[in-house]
């Protein structure tokens, strides 16, 4: 199971609880806000607002929510935005080595990370995005 960005509407009504035997349980909170602050969200069940949530990294972005309530849509339509001009082969593998390498060691982590780049070396998306590198240009990726 992969975490997920959250967007959270940052109003009135907007709470983020944890429950120790759901989707973050007892393994992956720790690992994603440490152990200490983990326990203490689980054993108290206390109740965070969207601000809280994000600077304990649980969630990664919070938004003024919009009268068209669209809000958290929006901000990951950006977000998505973003992502689109990059290369979707090596969008593909880097999502591969992090949710892979977040599983393991990290010895075991860089040995994927390698493993997954290597798989970009032939690609003929490697090779336009150097050629526009070099030749100042935006990149065409095709996902091959």
């Amino acid at each position: 199971m992969e975490m997920m960005t959250k967007f959270i509407p940052d109003n009135e009504a907007t709470n983020v609880t944890v429950e120790a035997f759901n989707q973050w349980g007892t393994q992956r909170l720790p690992r994603t806000i440490g152990v200490s602050l983990a326990k203490e969200l689980i054993f108290s069940a206390r109740v965070v607002d969207g601000e809280e949530a994000k600077s304990i990294g649980l969630i990664s972005h919070v938004v003024e929510q919009n009268e068209a309530g669209d809000a958290a849509y929006k901000r990951a339509l950006a977000l998505a935005k973003e992502f689109l001009p990059q290369g979707p082969v090596a969008m593909r593998v880097a999502k591969l080595a992090i949710n892979q390498g977040m599983e393991v060691d990290l010895v075991t982590g860089l040995a994927i990370e390698e493993a997954c780049y290597a798989q970009t070396i032939p690609t003929k998306d490697r090779i336009e995005g150097l050629l526009a590198f070099k030749e100042k240009r935006p990149p065409r990726y095709k996902g091959e």
